[in-house]
Protein backbone atom coordinates (compact mmCIF):
# COMPACT_ATOMS: atom_id res chain seq x y z
CA UNK A 1 0.00 0.00 0.00
CA UNK A 2 1.20 3.70 -1.09
CA UNK A 3 2.99 5.23 1.96
CA UNK A 4 0.78 8.49 1.26
CA UNK A 5 -2.37 6.47 1.76
CA UNK A 6 -1.33 4.39 4.76
CA UNK A 7 -0.17 8.03 6.62
CA UNK A 8 -3.83 9.28 5.57
CA UNK A 9 -5.73 6.34 7.08
CA UNK A 10 -3.62 6.89 10.42
CA UNK A 11 -4.53 9.98 10.23
CA UNK A 12 -7.93 9.83 9.81
CA UNK A 13 -8.13 6.73 12.17
CA UNK A 14 -6.27 9.16 14.70
CA UNK A 15 -8.76 12.09 14.51
CA UNK A 16 -11.28 9.91 15.33
CA UNK A 17 -10.76 8.21 17.81
CA UNK A 18 -9.19 11.40 19.05
CA UNK A 19 -12.25 13.56 19.03
CA UNK A 20 -14.41 10.87 19.91
CA UNK A 21 -12.50 10.77 23.35
CA UNK A 22 -11.75 14.42 23.53
CA UNK A 23 -16.11 14.54 23.56
CA UNK A 24 -16.54 11.65 25.83
CA UNK A 25 -14.38 13.73 28.51
CA UNK A 26 -16.03 16.97 28.01
CA UNK A 27 -19.21 15.03 28.45
CA UNK A 28 -18.43 13.34 31.16
CA UNK A 29 -17.98 16.54 32.76
CA UNK A 30 -21.48 17.74 31.91
CA UNK A 31 -23.05 14.82 32.75
CA UNK A 32 -21.82 14.11 36.33
CA UNK A 33 -21.30 17.85 37.40
CA UNK A 34 -23.85 19.72 35.14
CA UNK A 35 -26.64 18.27 33.90
CA UNK A 36 -28.04 14.84 33.46
CA UNK A 37 -30.39 15.37 30.34
CA UNK A 38 -30.37 13.09 28.07
CA UNK A 39 -30.51 15.42 25.27
CA UNK A 40 -27.53 17.37 26.01
CA UNK A 41 -25.31 13.99 25.89
CA UNK A 42 -26.65 13.57 22.60
CA UNK A 43 -25.91 17.48 21.37
CA UNK A 44 -22.35 16.74 22.39
CA UNK A 45 -21.76 13.93 20.25
CA UNK A 46 -23.47 14.96 17.06
CA UNK A 47 -21.01 18.10 17.00
CA UNK A 48 -18.23 16.13 18.01
CA UNK A 49 -19.36 13.56 14.89
CA UNK A 50 -19.98 16.71 12.55
CA UNK A 51 -16.03 17.38 14.00
CA UNK A 52 -14.82 14.37 12.50
CA UNK A 53 -16.69 14.60 9.25
CA UNK A 54 -15.10 18.02 8.94
CA UNK A 55 -11.59 16.70 9.19
CA UNK A 56 -11.49 13.45 7.68
CA UNK A 57 -11.68 12.21 4.29
CA UNK A 58 -15.08 10.16 3.00
CA UNK A 59 -17.96 8.91 4.39
CA UNK A 60 -16.45 5.90 6.46
CA UNK A 61 -15.14 7.85 9.29
CA UNK A 62 -18.43 9.65 10.33
CA UNK A 63 -20.23 6.98 9.85
CA UNK A 64 -18.13 5.17 11.92
CA UNK A 65 -18.07 8.10 14.38
CA UNK A 66 -21.62 7.48 14.52
CA UNK A 67 -21.89 4.23 15.59
CA UNK A 68 -19.13 4.25 18.17
CA UNK A 69 -20.78 7.54 19.60
CA UNK A 70 -24.23 5.14 20.52
CA UNK A 71 -21.86 2.79 21.93
CA UNK A 72 -20.19 5.80 24.60
CA UNK A 73 -23.94 6.81 24.78
CA UNK A 74 -25.41 3.52 25.91
CA UNK A 75 -22.26 2.47 27.94
CA UNK A 76 -21.50 5.62 30.03
CA UNK A 77 -24.43 7.66 30.38
CA UNK A 78 -27.57 5.34 30.55
CA UNK A 79 -28.67 3.13 32.97
CA UNK A 80 -26.99 0.37 34.08
CA UNK A 81 -23.33 2.52 33.59
CA UNK A 82 -20.54 1.75 31.96
CA UNK A 83 -22.30 -1.28 30.78
CA UNK A 84 -23.42 -2.26 27.23
CA UNK A 85 -27.13 -2.99 27.73
CA UNK A 86 -29.29 -3.03 24.45
CA UNK A 87 -32.51 -4.56 25.93
CA UNK A 88 -33.38 -1.76 27.71
CA UNK A 89 -36.87 -0.50 26.86
CA UNK A 90 -37.09 1.35 23.59
CA UNK A 91 -33.28 1.59 22.94
CA UNK A 92 -33.24 -0.76 19.99
CA UNK A 93 -35.86 1.85 18.60
CA UNK A 94 -33.59 5.04 20.16
CA UNK A 95 -30.47 3.40 18.91
CA UNK A 96 -31.64 3.66 14.99
CA UNK A 97 -32.71 6.96 15.41
CA UNK A 98 -29.80 8.11 16.87
CA UNK A 99 -27.88 6.20 14.49
CA UNK A 100 -29.79 7.39 11.18
CA UNK A 101 -29.42 10.90 12.70
CA UNK A 102 -26.21 11.14 13.10
CA UNK A 103 -25.17 8.94 9.89
CA UNK A 104 -27.06 11.69 8.25
CA UNK A 105 -25.34 14.75 9.73
CA UNK A 106 -21.99 13.31 9.11
CA UNK A 107 -22.84 12.16 5.04
CA UNK A 108 -23.95 15.97 5.10
CA UNK A 109 -20.88 17.24 6.32
CA UNK A 110 -18.70 14.90 4.15
CA UNK A 111 -20.81 16.26 1.20
CA UNK A 112 -20.72 19.89 1.46
CA UNK A 113 -16.81 19.78 2.40
CA UNK A 114 -16.05 17.68 -0.43
CA UNK A 115 -18.60 20.73 -2.72
CA UNK A 116 -16.35 23.21 -1.05
CA UNK A 117 -13.52 21.41 -2.57
CA UNK A 118 -14.77 20.93 -5.72
CA UNK A 119 -15.78 24.72 -6.27
CA UNK A 120 -12.29 26.28 -4.63
CA UNK A 121 -10.91 23.90 -7.48
CA UNK A 122 -13.04 25.34 -10.46
CA UNK A 123 -12.44 28.86 -8.76
CA UNK A 124 -8.33 27.73 -9.10
CA UNK A 125 -9.02 26.70 -12.31
CA UNK A 126 -10.92 30.42 -13.66
CA UNK A 127 -7.98 31.98 -11.96
CA UNK A 128 -5.66 29.91 -14.32
CA UNK A 129 -7.48 30.91 -16.80
CA UNK A 130 -7.61 34.22 -16.49
CA UNK A 131 -4.14 34.66 -15.69
CA UNK A 132 -3.69 32.55 -18.87
CA UNK A 133 -5.51 34.93 -20.78
CA UNK A 134 -3.72 37.99 -19.64
CA UNK A 135 -0.24 36.51 -20.58
CA UNK A 136 -1.79 36.10 -24.02
CA UNK A 137 -2.93 39.15 -24.59
CA UNK A 138 0.17 40.56 -22.97
CA UNK A 139 2.35 38.53 -25.45
CA UNK A 140 -0.02 40.37 -28.18
CA UNK A 141 0.09 42.73 -27.13
CA UNK A 142 3.94 43.26 -26.99
CA UNK A 143 4.78 41.21 -30.20
CA UNK A 144 2.61 44.41 -32.02
CA UNK A 145 3.82 47.69 -30.26
CA UNK A 146 7.11 46.00 -30.39
CA UNK A 147 6.99 45.28 -34.47
CA UNK A 148 6.43 49.10 -35.33
CA UNK A 149 9.01 51.44 -33.56
CA UNK A 150 11.45 48.49 -34.68
CA UNK A 151 10.63 48.81 -38.08
CA UNK A 152 10.95 52.89 -37.98
CA UNK A 153 14.08 52.50 -36.37
CA UNK A 154 15.57 50.15 -38.47
CA UNK A 155 14.32 52.33 -41.82
CA UNK A 156 15.44 55.68 -40.44
CA UNK A 157 19.03 54.22 -40.21
CA UNK A 158 18.59 52.60 -43.74
CA UNK A 159 17.82 56.52 -44.69
CA UNK A 160 20.82 57.98 -42.92
CA UNK A 161 23.11 54.93 -44.35
CA UNK A 162 21.77 55.65 -47.99
CA UNK A 163 22.52 59.38 -47.64
CA UNK A 164 26.35 58.43 -47.80
CA UNK A 165 28.45 61.20 -47.48
CA UNK A 166 26.11 63.87 -48.68
CA UNK A 167 23.55 64.13 -46.13
CA UNK A 168 20.95 67.18 -45.86
CA UNK A 169 21.67 68.12 -42.33
CA UNK A 170 17.63 68.87 -41.86
CA UNK A 171 16.82 65.27 -42.92
CA UNK A 172 19.16 63.82 -40.41
CA UNK A 173 17.96 65.96 -37.67
CA UNK A 174 14.69 64.41 -38.40
CA UNK A 175 15.86 60.89 -38.85
CA UNK A 176 17.49 61.07 -35.60
CA UNK A 177 14.24 63.05 -33.79
CA UNK A 178 12.18 60.05 -34.98
CA UNK A 179 14.72 56.94 -33.81
CA UNK A 180 14.76 59.02 -30.73
CA UNK A 181 10.89 58.80 -30.33
CA UNK A 182 10.67 55.53 -30.99
CA UNK A 183 13.67 54.56 -28.30
CA UNK A 184 11.92 56.79 -25.91
CA UNK A 185 9.00 54.75 -26.56
CA UNK A 186 10.50 51.20 -26.35
CA UNK A 187 12.21 52.34 -22.67
CA UNK A 188 8.38 53.24 -21.73
CA UNK A 189 7.34 50.12 -22.53
CA UNK A 190 9.85 48.15 -20.90
CA UNK A 191 9.58 50.07 -18.06
CA UNK A 192 5.75 49.12 -18.03
CA UNK A 193 6.66 45.52 -18.52
CA UNK A 194 9.19 45.03 -15.34
CA UNK A 195 6.79 46.81 -13.35
CA UNK A 196 4.33 44.81 -14.14
CA UNK A 197 6.45 41.64 -14.26
CA UNK A 198 6.00 40.65 -10.11
CA UNK A 199 2.32 40.80 -10.44
CA UNK A 200 1.75 37.93 -13.29
CA UNK A 201 4.58 35.93 -12.41
CA UNK A 202 2.81 34.32 -9.89
CA UNK A 203 4.77 35.65 -6.72
CA UNK A 204 2.63 38.61 -6.89
CA UNK A 205 2.38 40.12 -3.69
CA UNK A 206 2.47 43.77 -3.77
CA UNK A 207 4.60 46.23 -2.30
CA UNK A 208 1.62 48.15 -0.32
CA UNK A 209 1.94 50.65 2.15
CA UNK A 210 -0.79 53.54 2.97
CA UNK A 211 0.89 56.68 0.71
CA UNK A 212 -0.32 60.08 0.26
CA UNK A 213 -3.01 60.36 -2.89
CA UNK A 214 -1.64 64.02 -4.08
CA UNK A 215 1.92 62.99 -3.53
CA UNK A 216 1.27 60.52 -5.56
CA UNK A 217 -0.45 62.49 -8.49
CA UNK A 218 1.80 64.96 -7.93
CA UNK A 219 5.00 63.00 -9.28
CA UNK A 220 3.10 61.83 -11.90
CA UNK A 221 2.40 65.11 -13.30
CA UNK A 222 5.86 65.75 -13.13
CA UNK A 223 7.47 62.63 -14.78
CA UNK A 224 4.73 63.45 -17.55
CA UNK A 225 5.65 66.48 -18.15
CA UNK A 226 9.21 66.26 -18.71
CA UNK A 227 8.36 63.42 -21.88
CA UNK A 228 5.80 66.15 -22.90
CA UNK A 229 7.15 69.71 -21.95
CA UNK A 230 4.02 71.37 -23.54
CA UNK A 231 1.63 69.35 -22.25
CA UNK A 232 -1.62 71.48 -20.26
CA UNK A 233 -2.65 69.43 -17.10
CA UNK A 234 -5.17 70.51 -15.29
CA UNK A 235 -5.19 68.59 -11.76
CA UNK A 236 -8.29 68.52 -9.02
CA UNK A 237 -7.67 66.90 -5.64
CA UNK A 238 -9.77 67.08 -2.72
CA UNK A 239 -8.35 69.61 0.04
CA UNK A 240 -8.05 66.74 2.94
CA UNK A 241 -5.49 64.16 2.87
CA UNK A 242 -6.26 61.37 1.66
CA UNK A 243 -3.91 57.90 2.69
CA UNK A 244 -4.51 54.91 -0.01
CA UNK A 245 -2.46 51.29 0.64
CA UNK A 246 -0.60 51.47 -2.40
CA UNK A 247 2.35 50.01 -4.58
CA UNK A 248 3.09 53.81 -5.33
CA UNK A 249 5.17 52.98 -8.30
CA UNK A 250 2.51 50.98 -10.04
CA UNK A 251 0.04 53.42 -9.73
CA UNK A 252 2.21 55.74 -11.12
CA UNK A 253 2.82 53.96 -13.74
CA UNK A 254 -0.87 53.81 -14.53
CA UNK A 255 -0.92 57.37 -14.31
CA UNK A 256 1.48 57.95 -16.81
CA UNK A 257 0.18 54.87 -19.03
CA UNK A 258 -3.40 57.05 -19.18
CA UNK A 259 -1.99 60.89 -19.00
CA UNK A 260 0.39 59.83 -22.05
CA UNK A 261 -2.61 58.42 -23.77
CA UNK A 262 -5.04 61.46 -23.01
CA UNK A 263 -2.38 63.22 -24.57
CA UNK A 264 -0.48 61.31 -27.66
CA UNK A 265 -4.31 60.02 -28.85
CA UNK A 266 -6.70 62.80 -28.33
CA UNK A 267 -6.05 65.34 -30.74
CA UNK A 268 -6.63 67.97 -28.55
CA UNK A 269 -5.31 71.08 -27.70
CA UNK A 270 -6.95 71.60 -25.30
CA UNK A 271 -5.77 70.76 -21.40
CA UNK A 272 -6.14 67.18 -20.26
CA UNK A 273 -7.87 67.01 -16.87
CA UNK A 274 -6.82 64.94 -13.78
CA UNK A 275 -9.30 64.67 -11.48
CA UNK A 276 -9.36 63.02 -7.81
CA UNK A 277 -12.55 61.91 -6.02
CA UNK A 278 -12.89 61.14 -2.45
CA UNK A 279 -15.73 58.30 -1.93
CA UNK A 280 -16.91 56.73 1.30
CA UNK A 281 -15.11 53.75 0.22
CA UNK A 282 -12.88 54.23 -2.71
CA UNK A 283 -10.34 56.36 -4.01
CA UNK A 284 -11.40 57.57 -7.63
CA UNK A 285 -8.82 58.66 -10.27
CA UNK A 286 -10.54 60.28 -13.57
CA UNK A 287 -8.29 61.37 -16.63
CA UNK A 288 -10.50 63.16 -19.48
CA UNK A 289 -9.60 64.20 -22.96
CA UNK A 290 -11.48 66.55 -25.44
CA UNK A 291 -10.13 65.17 -28.51
CA UNK A 292 -11.46 62.34 -30.79
CA UNK A 293 -12.55 59.66 -28.39
CA UNK A 294 -12.22 56.06 -28.48
CA UNK A 295 -14.24 53.44 -31.01
CA UNK A 296 -17.14 52.45 -29.24
CA UNK A 297 -17.33 48.91 -30.89
CA UNK A 298 -13.43 48.19 -29.02
CA UNK A 299 -14.90 49.64 -25.84
CA UNK A 300 -15.39 46.40 -24.35
CA UNK A 301 -11.96 44.58 -24.85
CA UNK A 302 -9.69 48.10 -24.25
CA UNK A 303 -8.07 46.77 -21.44
CA UNK A 304 -7.27 43.05 -23.04
CA UNK A 305 -4.25 44.68 -24.98
CA UNK A 306 -5.64 44.15 -28.33
CA UNK A 307 -6.89 47.57 -28.98
CA UNK A 308 -5.27 50.00 -31.66
CA UNK A 309 -6.97 53.00 -33.29
CA UNK A 310 -7.39 51.50 -36.93
CA UNK A 311 -7.81 54.95 -38.28
CA UNK A 312 -4.29 56.08 -37.12
CA UNK A 313 -1.65 55.78 -39.74
CA UNK A 314 1.17 56.11 -36.21
CA UNK A 315 0.21 52.69 -35.58
CA UNK A 316 3.48 52.66 -32.89
CA UNK A 317 1.25 54.66 -30.41
CA UNK A 318 -1.21 51.83 -30.16
CA UNK A 319 -2.31 51.80 -26.74
CA UNK A 320 -2.65 47.78 -26.36
CA UNK A 321 -0.47 47.08 -23.79
CA UNK A 322 -0.28 50.31 -21.77
CA UNK A 323 -4.16 50.02 -20.73
CA UNK A 324 -3.97 46.17 -20.34
CA UNK A 325 -0.89 46.76 -17.64
CA UNK A 326 -3.14 49.52 -16.09
CA UNK A 327 -5.89 46.68 -15.64
CA UNK A 328 -3.42 44.39 -14.33
CA UNK A 329 -1.91 47.07 -11.85
CA UNK A 330 -5.65 48.00 -10.55
CA UNK A 331 -6.61 44.58 -10.49
CA UNK A 332 -3.69 43.35 -8.21
CA UNK A 333 -5.13 46.57 -5.69
CA UNK A 334 -8.60 45.39 -5.80
CA UNK A 335 -9.49 48.40 -7.68
CA UNK A 336 -11.85 48.59 -10.96
CA UNK A 337 -10.65 50.90 -13.78
CA UNK A 338 -13.23 51.44 -17.05
CA UNK A 339 -13.25 53.44 -20.14
CA UNK A 340 -15.76 55.36 -21.76
CA UNK A 341 -16.62 58.69 -24.36
CA UNK A 342 -18.30 62.02 -23.69
CA UNK A 343 -19.50 64.37 -25.10
CA UNK A 344 -16.45 66.12 -26.36
CA UNK A 345 -13.87 63.43 -25.74
CA UNK A 346 -12.85 60.08 -23.50
CA UNK A 347 -12.56 59.23 -19.94
CA UNK A 348 -10.58 57.03 -17.85
CA UNK A 349 -12.07 55.85 -14.77
CA UNK A 350 -10.21 54.00 -12.30
CA UNK A 351 -10.43 53.44 -7.91
CA UNK A 352 -8.57 52.35 -5.22
CA UNK A 353 -10.18 50.81 -1.88
CA UNK A 354 -9.53 52.59 1.45
CA UNK A 355 -9.24 49.99 3.42
CA UNK A 356 -5.81 48.07 3.72
CA UNK A 357 -5.35 45.26 1.91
Amino acid sequence: MNKNIKRQLFHDFAVTIGLLFFTTGLTFFLFYFVSENPANIALFYIVGIISVARYTNGYFYGIFASFLSIIFINCFFSYPYFRIDFTLQDYPFTFMCMLTLSSITSITTTHLKQQTKILAFHEKQLMEAEKEKMRANLLRAVSHDLRTPLTSILGSISSIEAEGDKPDPEEWQELIRNIHDDAGWLLNMVENLLSVTRIQTGTSRLNTFPEIVDEVVAESVTRIQKRFPDAEIDVTVPSEILMVSMDAMLIEQVLLNLLENAITHSGSSKPVRLIVENHPRTVCFRIIDYGVGLQENQLEHIFDGTYSEGSSSDIRKGMGIGLSICKTVVTAHKGSISAENHAEGAEFLFTLPKEEM
